[in-house]
């Protein structure tokens, strides 16, 4: 399990420490080098697969998601309550890149799109700042979702591992804001993901794609986002690659036959409505 966090966001930052596995009667929680443990020594988290695709039961829950925080939690904390999104939406994720250096990018894949079920869109990711308040419990599975989404978005695979392991080594043993690990990322990127971030952290809307079929044309624009909200999707169109950027204007394209099928790239977290 440490071998494929260190493959992901680099060396375990405790080995002065060790690295502790304590049983415990309550679930499990993360402490620096010493992860406590009350998940019956089975697969899953509590006899529960989180993702609802089987794949949760490949794995301890408890041991992979307590012990992501080692790097996201004990070695990069926040400095305040209402960023702890900063923990929990990267220690999901990792659950979901556990899987994948097991057993391959598609399970992955499979994983995290599998766990949107939980997300509740009751509050924002982030909570109210100065007053101790943690933001909505949505920073697991929605967070982790954006996660997965960003690095769709950046769309080359060594530069989002040199990100995850780049934040560990800027910011590591440290404690920091939201707006670091957003200028981090974006900065390490290329991209400005801003906006990406305004949209799933601070309301509680999922993109909507709406779009509209007409022959050979193609008609789309966003709805639900923050204004200025312009994310690339992939898709494909009639099987074949492409790509749109839809903005909150409707916008058309035409392509060269007549269009009959439109799939989104399932990576990307939006919802989709096929206008009449």
């Amino acid at each position: 399990m440490l071998k494929a966090f260190e493959y992901w966001f680099g060396k375990y930052p405790w080995y002065e420490d060790s690295y502790k596995l304590v049983t415990v009667l309550y679930p499990g929680m993360e402490h620096q080098s010493s992860v406590t443990y009350g998940n019956y020594f089975r697969n899953g988290y509590r006899e529960r697969d989180v993702s609802a695709t089987g794949i949760g039961f490949k794995f301890d829950f408890i041991i992979v998601h307590e012990s992501a925080h080692e790097w996201f939690g004990n070695n990069i904390s926040v400095r305040d309550a209402a960023d702890m999104w900063i923990h929990e939406a990267f220690a999901n994720y990792a659950e979901n890149l556990f899987v994948e250096y097991y057993w391959g990018k598609m399970a992955g894949e499979d994983y995290v799109i599998g766990s949107r079920h939980n997300v509740k869109n009751d509050r924002p990711i982030i909570g109210t700042y100065g007053v101790n308040r943690e933001g909505s419990g949505d920073m697991y599975y929605k967070g982790g979702n954006m996660l997965h989404t960003i690095r769709t978005l950046v769309n080359d695979d060594a530069k989002w591992r040199s990100i995850l392991q780049g934040l560990n080594q800027e910011f590591g043993r440290q404690t920091v804001t939201t707006q670091q690990i957003e200028s981090f990322i974006s900065g390490r990127a290329g991209i400005d993901l801003s906006k990406v971030f305004d949209q799933y952290l601070r309301t509680t809307r999922i993109p909507l794609l709406q779009y509209r079929i007409d022959g050979n044309q193609l008609s789309f624009k966003y709805d639900r986002v923050v204004p200025g909200f312009a994310m690339p999707l992939s898709a494909s169109i009639n099987g074949k690659a492409t790509s749109i950027t839809p903005t909150e204007t409707m916008q058309s394209r035409d392509f060269t036959e007549k269009i009959t099928s439109f799939e989104i790239d399932r990576n990307i977290y939006v919802d989709s409505e096929l206008l009449k």
